[in-house]
C-alpha cells in the first residue's frame, strides 16, 4: 500500500541545503554552455554598447563576487568583544598587542574624521 498523501518514507526529508537532481543538472549544463561559448561571448560583450556592456557585467559580477552583508556597529563590537576574550583566554600577551593595534587603528580612523 502506497504512501498518504503528504507522507514521505524519510520523515526526516531530504537533508538542507541539498540540492534537487534536476537543480544540478541544471547547473551543469549551463556552466558548460558558458564555458564552451566564452571566446563567443567576449566577442559579442564587445561589440555592444559601453553602458549596456556595463549593466550586463554588473549583472555577472553577483555570480562570482561575494554580497558584502551589512552588520551594526553594535554587533560588530560584540564581535570584536567575543574574539578578544577567546584571545585572552588562550593567549593574553596576543591579546593585550591585538587590543593596543586595534586601539591605534581606532585612533587614525579617529583622526582621520576628524581632518574632514
Amino acid at each position: 500500500m502506497g504512501q498518504k498523501k503528504g507522507q514521505t518514507g524519510n520523515p526526516n526529508g531530504r537533508p538542507k541545503g541539498t540540492p534537487n537532481k534536476t537543480t544540478g543538472e541544471l547547473r551543469e549544463w549551463i556552466k558548460l554552455l558558458i564555458n564552451n561559448n566564452r571566446t563567443q561571448f567576449e566577442v559579442d560583450l564587445k561589440e555592444i554598447e559601453p553602458e549596456k556592456r556595463l549593466i550586463i557585467i554588473e549583472k555577472l559580477i553577483q555570480y562570482v563576487v561575494p554580497k558584502q552583508q551589512s552588520i551594526s556597529v553594535e554587533d560588530q563590537i560584540q564581535i570584536e568583544y567575543m574574539e578578544l576574550g577567546k584571545l585572552l583566554e588562550n593567549a593574553p600577551d596576543v591579546a593585550v598587542e591585538r587590543i593596543v593595534q586595534r586601539i591605534e587603528q581606532l585612533k587614525l580612523i579617529q583622526d582621520n574624521e576628524q581632518k574632514r
